[in-house]
């Protein structure tokens, strides 16, 4: 066998992470667990099809017994997880990793995910970031001077890392000449480099798992999880995982999910973003009664979203698990009649989530966290959680998730034109090496920006029309692309946008809207575009 090889530079400090052991769990991974993983993807491939031919989402048959047992539960709240009111994320880079542990939030999602750009400097240097930071020894000082260091009079959040989904690869580490699984190197190079550390500190090495489709996703993960505890010495049950339900398949599986974690588990999210997303890719083909309404018009209390956070309460809560809530995007403005509406727009989504059940939620800046933390408070009071309230009131059907038609709202040239000038601008950042961007007062990811670009395609490929009239055509997505590539020049200067990643974001955010067939996530090509 050919082993493992990495190509990636080797810059300074990189050997603290890339280390034998590391790197030798990576082969391990791979080797047992690889083929698995590609299996699953192409189960993925297999159901889409069956979808677009007519397949409706429904429980599984074959599970109903793990669903109907209500002897088992998932493990109890780990060390430094057991309250969970407020939770901050945000991408690895240093200055990131410092204000969000200084943030007051219990939590920090520490992610080499969505908000992340996995440019290989980006991959190593953010586990580096994490190290230093269980280390209390990192530090950053911007190009203006402005200093940044953990803060030694309140606690620190709590580390959990996001590794990328089942479906990316990482490329500059091969196996026997064979790309690896991104999230397995995120995972591999965490527990070897900060696991232990972490033990050490009272808590333990805590992940967020992404995008996954099914229970035997989850099922996969628990493997990993189990090589990895044994290869380093950890004793098993250590880790401890909290489940992203932020794709359609996933939301039809969430008991199965935490049933095959259970020993690892810390619960379920509601990632509501790339949950809209899913719902407009599986159904893409399926004609109007799966066509969405402008992204802003879809709330968390339409029928299918509230179905969906509703079950994921009742589902984590009788099982003994975390049920945490979805990100608050905004992010403060200088504008106080701007910033006035959203904070009460966010104040309003976290009551109605601390009110359904939630244990916590999510927020993208540190300027949010009070607002999160106050409204879990007035329900919590001095409670960690309210894992307590098992929500048997809820009762949620299969049609009751799949209700998307009943979603009100119009799909506007408005709407149309920000979602391509939304997609266009991400990808220009994420081309460059960013993976979180503020755009228009929010805080937009790969999952927003997924949402932006799949809207259009369907829009397109289903000839929706325009609450004005208007038919979206190929001939209306390339002349309103060629406005909003104006406009950002205008705003950005002709020389940033000429020397920027413009023309390549504006080339693949017109291939992925226009093209025949769907790409099923827009970083795959994005990621081939990088060095």
């Amino acid at each position: 066998m050919a082993g493992i090889e990495v190509t990636g530079p080797m810059r300074e400090r990189f050997d603290e992470v890339l280390t034998p052991a590391a790197l030798a769990l990576i082969e391990r991974l791979h080797r047992e667990l690889n083929p698995r993983r590609l299996e699953l993807l192409r189960r993925r491939a297999e159901r889409t099809a069956a979808i677009a031919g007519g397949a409706d989402l429904d429980f599984l048959a074959e599970t109903k017994d793990v669903r109907e047992d209500d002897s088992w539960r998932a493990a109890p709240p780990a060390p430094g997880l057991e309250d969970r009111r407020v939770e901050i994320t945000g991408p690895t880079d240093r200055k990131m990793t410092i204000n969000a542990l200084n943030s007051g939030a219990k939590v920090w999602l520490a992610d080499q995910e969505d908000a992340n750009t996995p440019l290989w400097e980006n991959v190593v240097q953010g586990q580096l970031n994490l190290r230093d930071a269980i280390d209390r020894t990192i530090e950053f000082t911007n190009p203006d001077g402005k200093h940044y260091a953990l803060r030694t009079d309140q606690p620190l959040a709590t580390i959990v890392v996001r590794p990328r989904g089942w479906h990316l690869p990482e490329k500059h580490i091969t196996v026997d000449g064979e790309p690896t699984s991104g999230g397995l190197v995120d995972f591999a190079l965490y527990l070897a480099t900060s696991g232990q550390k972490q033990i050490d500190r009272g808590q333990g090495p805590y992940f967020y798992l992404p995008k996954m489709e099914s229970h035997l996703e989850a099922r996969l993960w628990n493997d990993a999880f189990v090589i990895g505890q044994e290869a380093l010495g950890i004793p098993r049950g250590t880790i401890r995982a909290t489940v992203l339900i932020e794709t359609y398949p996933a939301a039809f599986e969430m008991e199965e999910i935490l049933y095959e974690l259970r020993e690892h588990s810390a619960g379920l999210n509601a990632g509501r973003w790339d949950y809209m997303f899913s719902v407009i890719k599986t159904h893409r083909t399926r004609g109007t009664d799966f066509v969405l309404p402008d992204r802003n018009s879809v709330t968390m209390t339409v029928p299918f979203m509230r179905a969906y956070t509703e079950l994921l309460v009742r589902t984590c809560h009788k099982r003994g698990a975390h049920a945490i809530g979805g990100m608050a995007a905004f992010i403060p403005s200088k504008d106080p009649e701007i910033n006035d509406a959203a904070f009460a727009k966010v104040r309003a989504d976290k009551e109605r989530e601390a009110g359904d059940g939630f244990d916590g939620s999510w927020v993208a800046h540190p300027g949010m966290v009070e607002v999160c933390r106050d409204a879990f408070t007035a329900v919590l009071g001095d409670r960690p959680n309210q894992i307590d309230r098992t929500r048997d009131d809820v009762n949620v059907t299969a049609a009751d998730l799949l209700d998307v038609a009943s979603t009100p709202g119009e799909v506007t040239e408005a709407g149309l034109r920000g979602n391509i000038s939304v997609g266009i601008q991400y990808l220009a950042a994420w081309l460059g090496g960013l993976g979180a961007v503020g755009i228009n007062n929010l805080m937009e990811d790969a999952a927003t920006a997924e949402i932006s670009r799949s809207q259009v395609w369907q829009w397109l490929h289903n000839g929706v029309q325009l609450a004005d009239g208007q038919r979206v055509t190929r001939e209306l997505v390339e002349r309103l692309i060629e406005e909003e590539c104006t406009t950002i020049e205008q705003r950005v200067g002709a020389d940033a946008f000429a020397g920027g990643h413009w023309a390549e974001a504006r080339a693949t955010f017109t291939d992925l809207a226009l093209a025949d067939d769907y790409t099923d996530f827009l970083t795959l090509p994005a990621y081939e575009q990088m060095p």
